[in-house]
């Protein structure tokens, strides 16, 4: 990206400044919603706290926008062509040269697939500008989640990461995941995946002070949730159908704007742990639970680690200790705009930027020279 400019929200107006190529002396402001000033300061960028014991300093927050930007970018020039492949490849290959610009040791965790599946950001791979010598840090990414959606110009394509520290992201393989989600504000313990959704819903509505039939829940449109969306429907319940794009849904349960109170259904385990990120952010609850289909799959499990093949992981169990998550809108949705291209030859994207030690949440609007 040339020419690239931040825009941020100043007393209900955007204004716009240059944001420059940050250094780790140096770090461009960046205010916050005015209703979300309240989230959480950030530590010092030199406090012990955040450079001796976290090796998330507040640089490599605001950084990691970059980086999904890169990504979103890249895939927006394919937007509706029909070709998920293309799409896909074009924003793994932008993300992965942006990692090289940052300073720090990372080691994709979370990717796209294992060393022989993928030509770059594989799980075990090393990004980063500084090997050996920067924080280590850990990394779930998907850089176009999505595909389906942006190949054909739908809602909700994001390019997303989630990065901890060494050791602290659940190494998921890359099958389903059961899961079951709900914003901040309920009592600990509130869902409980080894409950029906019924029990669930009744629960949720209990806390809320409502009827179940008034509660929404959120859901993949796939023919395996049948059964779940017609238990949810004879509650009464409003069923929000998504396509793609589980990782939106997901978040999507920390906003009252979107009216979703619950999220239920299978999706991919990695993106349960993207989810996660988030959620340990901003608060909410989550349960997830691998499911395997065949007896590769548990070997794929046992491969990283995985021995318990029933266990019900919380949001803790898969994100541990401080963490970023970061995303930009491919297409437009529900959680932000996408990239759009002006007249002038400039490009804008909307992007946010979590961190769970400070429970505070950017959303950084950009101007680009389009290439």
């Amino acid at each position: 990206l040339v020419g690239s400019e931040m825009c941020i929200r100043d007393r209900g107006r955007y204004v716009h400044q240059p944001w420059p190529r940050l250094s780790r002396q140096a770090h461009p402001p960046c205010l916050l919603r005015p209703a979300e000033t309240a989230l959480g300061t950030e530590p010092a960028m030199n406090s012990k706290t955040d450079t001796a014991r976290n090796p998330l300093d507040r640089i490599l927050v605001l950084e990691m926008v970059r980086v999904t930007e890169a990504a979103a970018v890249a895939a927006s020039k394919l937007i509706g062509r029909g070709d998920e492949k293309a799409a896909d490849a074009a924003a793994v290959e932008a993300m992965r040269q942006a990692f090289d610009e940052l300073y720090m040791d990372g080691t994709v965790v979370i990717g796209e697939g294992e060393r022989d599946e993928a030509p770059m950001l594989y799980i075990g791979e090393k990004v980063g500008g500084a090997p050996g010598k920067g924080p280590k840090i850990d990394i779930a990414l998907d850089p176009l989640e999505g595909t389906t959606i942006t190949a054909k110009a739908g809602p909700n394509s994001l390019a997303v990461l989630a990065a901890a520290g060494e050791g602290d992201l659940l190494n998921a393989p890359d099958v389903y995941m059961d899961k079951l989600a709900v914003g901040p504000g309920y009592p600990d313990g509130i869902i409980d995946l080894a409950k029906s959704p019924t029990e669930n819903v009744k629960a949720v509505a209990k806390a809320k002070g409502v009827e179940p039939g008034e509660i929404i829940v959120c859901v993949l449109d796939r023919p395996r949730h049948a059964d779940l969306i017609a238990e949810l429907r004879a509650l009464g319940c409003g069923v929000v159908l998504i396509g793609d794009g589980d990782v939106a849904g997901v978040i999507a349960v920390t906003d009252e704007d979107t009216t979703i109170d619950m999220y239920m259904g299978q999706g991919g385990a990695p993106e349960g742990v993207l989810a996660a990120a988030a959620l340990r952010c901003v608060g909410g609850q989550f349960n997830g639970r691998l499911v395997f289909r065949n007896d590769d799959e548990k070997a794929r499990a046992a491969k990283w680690g995985i021995e318990d093949l029933d266990r019900i992981y919380t949001r803790d169990d898969l994100v541990k200790g401080d963490c970023i998550f970061a995303a930009t809108g491919v297409t437009s949705g529900s959680l932000l705009e996408g990239v759009k291209y002006r007249r002038n030859g400039k490009m804008t994207t909307e992007s946010v930027v979590m961190r769970a030690s400070s429970g505070t949440v950017r959303w950084i609007k950009g101007e680009h020279q389009a290439k």
